[in-house]
């Protein structure tokens, strides 16, 4: 089976600083994969090359066996379309309602008509249990329906990939279930996820596997039960530890 998305020998530098060092990672169709690690380790830059947002220094990005370093601007928009990207921020318009946000980039990325884009947004947002939302403005949501109506946003772009980036470190404790329900529905669906989260009690239950980053490095990855219950690496053992220690 083709992999979804294949990141392949990934380097990122900024200036001396070397973010990734010979990054190397498939997902496979319908696979949820989490990424974990402290701050710094690279993780969001990752998740950043894959559409890029940021350009890598070597290697590739190869999605649904097309290379995005490879074919014109055209090539790389219908690209970032068939990979969804979910952010820390929810980076609404405050000027547009909950229905202009997810109608504007159908119509501007895939070309859709009004009635066409409508259509599809209170399909998504009904997804996203915020049908009745379509007429409110971002100022008038809570920070876990503003979240919401982002993934709806991109889900409505039809992408065959969804990159979640911490998409609940923004939230208030009491909201942030509802994001993860929203996600456990999309990887019901079959939807291929490649998400960034310090919610270890998620990548626990719903990840098909688990990536742990350390220093620009993938430092181990394996199923949930073997990363949490049995990591091979010290780094491992001690994130984990240090993660067990703040919560005890």
């Amino acid at each position: 089976m083709r992999p979804a998305l294949e990141i392949i020998s990934l380097s990122k530098n900024f200036g001396r600083s070397q973010v990734l060092r010979d990054i190397s990672l498939s997902v496979k169709p319908g696979e949820l994969v989490c990424l974990i690690g402290p701050s710094g380790s690279g993780k969001s830059t990752l998740l950043r090359c894959c559409n890029r947002l940021e350009e890598p220094s070597g290697g590739d990005i190869v999605i649904e066996g097309r290379n995005i370093h490879a074919g014109t601007a055209r090539d790389l928009q219908r690209l970032r379309a068939r990979t969804g990207m979910v952010f820390q921020g929810f980076n609404l318009y405050p000027h547009l309602d909950v229905m202009g946000n997810v109608t504007l980039a159908q119509r501007k990325a895939l070309g859709r008509g009004r009635g066409e884009a409508e259509a599809k947004a209170l399909e998504m947002l009904a997804m996203v249990g915020l049908g009745e939302k379509a007429k409110a403005f971002p100022a008038e949501l809570s920070g876990g329906q503003q979240q919401r109506v982002a993934i709806a946003r991109a889900l409505a772009l039809d992408p065959t990939v969804m990159l979640f980036d911490e998409p609940t470190s923004a939230l208030d404790p009491e909201l942030v279930g509802s994001v993860l329900a929203v996600m456990r529905d999309l990887k019901a669906r079959g939807m291929t996820m490649l998400v960034v989260t310090h919610e270890m009690a998620f990548a626990r239950e719903a990840a098909d596997r688990v990536v742990f980053m350390d220093g620009g490095l993938i430092v181990e990855e394996g199923p949930p039960e073997a990363v949490f219950g049995a990591p091979r690496m010290e780094r491992t053992r001690a994130f984990l530890q240090r993660l067990g220690d703040r919560a005890g």
